[in-house]
């Protein structure tokens, strides 16, 4: 595989005046994924993208994408990307065919016949070969967002920048995006995509990361962001046949185990140790004779680690 990362930010900053929206960002983004960007609002997400989309300098700071300096050489970089930000207007006196056909020609894709061709494939990755004949004024609002997606996709880009796509979707346009994607990332490109809908983000990205008041935070898998924030906690309940109270009285002599609760079958804890740890304490279990029906995990929402991030801002 091609070491080049599709995606390489050093030291990316961005100001305001006096105030700082991105702040020295180092971030590097293989090929192929579908990789989140998350946070509360003001966290520098969308000064990001515009700078990644050339379509405004940063104060500082370098961005390369599959090997081409975006500072240096924009009109290749832009070859290569397509963006999407949010809420991106489309005119209401066009069909569908007619707006995605003139983005095809104004990127120069072939004869008017490979155009069209291009046309029905991208309408068929965003499932809406069937409003090819619709008035743009007339598709809802997830449905725009899909032509506008489609519209991003017609050069074939190798990076594609989605700022808050899923905003305003329904649950079933939500799903199609999600597909389409996928399938987008399954051909080698790479999709670096900001939500609000972080529930959507933990299923739809491979990996992410959350940014805070222009800052870095975290970045890797889903789990690897809990544990950088340190928001590995979980509560565990564990439902025994036999001998609950030895259950209870070796598990509350393990590492990470917390206020334990022994109510008749059931034993509930919380505990802070790793994966690793959790397979520990069933296997110990096993070990001691303990016969359970289940052990289930319950772990903060990636919705609750960001409101504690945003809260964390009021109080600061």
């Amino acid at each position: 595989m091609d070491p080049t990362p599709a995606i390489d930010i050093r030291y990316l900053r961005v100001d305001y005046g006096n105030f700082v929206a991105v702040d020295d960002l180092t971030l590097s983004v293989p090929p192929g994924e579908v990789f989140g960007l998350v946070g509360p609002n003001g966290a520098g997400k969308t000064s990001t993208f515009r700078v990644l989309a050339t379509l405004m300098e940063p104060t500082y700071g370098e961005v390369i994408l599959s090997g081409v300096d975006v500072l240096e050489d924009i009109e290749t970089a832009r070859r290569i990307i397509g963006y999407m930000p949010d809420l991106a207007p489309v005119p209401s006196d066009l069909k569908v065919w007619e707006f995605l056909e003139f983005h095809a020609a104004a990127y120069g894709l072939g004869t008017r016949s490979q155009r069209r061709d291009r046309v029905a494939e991208c309408l068929e990755d965003v499932a809406l070969t069937g409003q090819r004949d619709s008035w743009c004024k007339e598709l809802s609002r997830g449905q725009t967002q899909r032509v506008v997606l489609a519209k991003s996709l017609l050069h074939r880009p190798s990076i594609l920048i989605l700022d808050e796509p899923a905003s305003g979707l329904d649950p079933l346009a939500r799903r199609d995006l999600r597909h389409a994607l996928r399938k987008l990332a399954a051909t080698g490109a790479t999709v670096f995509i900001s939500s609000h809908i972080l529930s959507e983000l933990s299923e739809m990205c491979s990996s992410l990361c959350v940014m805070n008041r222009g800052k870095l935070l975290a970045s890797g898998t889903v789990g690897e962001v809990r544990e950088q924030l340190g928001r590995n906690e979980r509560t565990l309940t564990v439902n025994v046949l036999n001998r609950a109270e030895d259950a209870a009285t070796w598990l509350e002599s393990r590492a990470g185990v917390h206020g334990l609760n022994l109510s008749q079958q059931q034993v509930i804890f919380g505990f802070t140790g790793t994966d690793d740890g959790q397979a520990d304490l069933m296997e110990g279990l096993i070990r001691l004779g303990i016969r359970m029906t289940a052990f289930e995990e319950k772990r903060s929402s990636f919705e609750d680690i960001l409101v504690e991030v945003a809260e964390s801002n009021r109080k600061s």
